[in-house]
């Protein structure tokens, strides 16, 4: 059996033909999360890079720390490795050119002791094409084409830029997320504009939104039944005193709590407005346990800043379009989640990019 190597020169190894030798041979080289992998075949990986009409060698992405690129081959075969068909790589593709911005800082973001996991959002009709879950389990196992876009984001951290957990990668405690962390953004039902809309896309495009995320918070309200007092438990979720930073926000919205907000005619723009000034804390209260830095406050305070920043608070960002707002999951609960941002200040700024169609595609 041929398998190719995992990072940016191509290089085949010989292998014998047993595919538990094969998997047994991918830990040997140091390319797994810890879970067994599948060997990236030579015909399974060119496979891969038929959905990208560039070629093989194109770079996609450079981590700015160690200098080293990520070409087209390299991210094929670690979705080979994590289990993604070729129809996932487009995802795959888009989520590392986000990622490649400097706002997103995707050195910090991956080595830090701050232990975040680049969250991926997919919007618009190229998730439905793909499969892909936008609602019951959300967050949980058993979609594939979730599992593995996530799983295979993180195997090119680890096998294409080196970021090794102990030794590159020094999370305190890390993150279940860092095993894989994507979602699709659902569109049945969503009376909000989807995500790809709202950021101006082309109608009918597609996109990733790469967010580093720290440990997922549910937020859970079976009773409350106004906008306010859904999203006031958000807002205090996003205030406790373990979260909150000036930095970025996601809240993934139930459809139960997204209902009752379109039923009060609550737009995206209002629900950030109202959870950027309820998501708060007193500086007497930050001072108490140690995370109150006068330096941010200042600049929160600063012209330009959101009318909504008042003195003697601080409030989680800088302004209500730090707050990324979108539903997910089953019609039924009422459990939403808001997820933090990585760093204690503004580390990192998400990113979003088209996801390019594969050759010859037709929507389902």
């Amino acid at each position: 059996m041929a398998v190719a190597a995992t990072k940016m020169t191509p290089k085949i190894h010989e292998v014998p033909d047993d595919l538990l030798a094969a998997i047994d041979f991918c830990y040997e080289q140091g390319w797994t999360d810890g879970l067994p992998v599948v060997p990236p075949q030579v015909d399974r990986v060119k496979a891969m890079l038929a959905a990208d009409a560039r070629p093989a060698d194109t770079v996609i992405a450079r981590h700015p720390a160690t200098g080293l690129d990520l070409s087209l081959h390299a991210a094929a075969v670690n979705a080979v490795m994590a289990g993604c068909l070729p129809e996932h790589f487009p995802v795959v593709v888009a989520a590392f050119e986000a990622m490649d911005r400097e706002p997103f800082n995707f050195h910090g973001s991956t080595a830090s002791t701050g232990g975040s996991a680049p969250l991926l959002v997919v919007s618009g009709p190229y998730a439905d094409d793909i499969a892909m879950n936008s609602d019951v389990n959300l967050f949980g196992p058993g979609n594939r084409a979730n599992a593995t876009i996530g799983r295979a984001t993180r195997l090119i951290l680890r096998n294409v830029f080196q970021m090794i957990p102990g030794i590159s990668d020094k999370s305190t405690q890390g993150n279940p997320g860092k095993y894989s962390f994507c979602i699709a953004e659902r569109a049945r039902g969503n009376p909000w504009p989807l995500l790809c809309e709202a950021q101006g896309y082309p109608k009918g495009t597609s996109s990733v939104t790469a967010y580093a995320g720290g440990g997922f918070c549910n937020v859970e309200n079976h009773g409350g039944n106004t906008p306010e007092q859904v999203l006031g438990s958000v807002a205090d979720a996003m205030a406790n005193y373990g979260c909150i930073t000036l930095g970025q926000s996601v809240v993934i919205l139930a459809p139960e709590h997204m209902t009752i907000l379109a039923d009060a005619g609550w737009s995206r723009e209002r629900s950030q407005d109202f959870l950027f000034a309820q998501a708060k804390r007193s500086v007497e209260g930050m001072k108490s346990v140690g995370k109150f830095r006068e330096r941010e406050y200042e600049a929160q305070r600063g012209e330009g800043r959101s009318p909504l920043v008042e003195d003697g608070f601080v409030h989680r960002g800088m302004r209500p379009d730090d707050i990324l707002i979108t539903m997910g999951g089953g019609d039924a609960g009422g459990h939403s989640c808001f997820i933090p941002s990585w760093s204690r200040g503004r580390g990192s700024i998400f990113q979003h990019a088209p996801i390019a169609l594969p050759p010859n595609h037709t929507s389902k």
